[in-house]
């Protein structure tokens, strides 16, 4: 994992998925949260509190939210993808 110092730079590092996290970073950015970086990547917070993170991968790029298990889908379209840990769900 690299060290990035600001959003920013996270996004401009980016090869493969840049498009695609910019059209993400957009969405989150038009709301009530707070961009950061924690844990190298963008975390985006609300009154301090951690919400979503967003990150890329080899294969895929995600959203991970903090009490995701705390959501609900009632139309099922967010396929979750890490479960079980009550804490964070990571969807992509």
């Amino acid at each position: 994992m690299k060290n990035r110092k600001t959003p920013d730079e996270y996004f401009e590092t980016q090869q493969q998925w840049r498009a695609e996290l910019k059209a993400l970073r957009a969405i989150l950015l038009s709301s009530a949260l707070t961009e950061e970086i924690k844990w190298g990547a963008p975390c985006y917070t609300f009154d301090g509190k951690n919400m979503v993170g967003l990150g890329a991968f080899k294969s895929y790029f995600g959203l991970w939210f903090h009490q995701g298990v705390l959501l609900e889908d009632k139309q099922k379209i967010l396929p979750m993808i890490v479960s079980g840990t009550g804490l964070n769900d990571q969807y992509k």
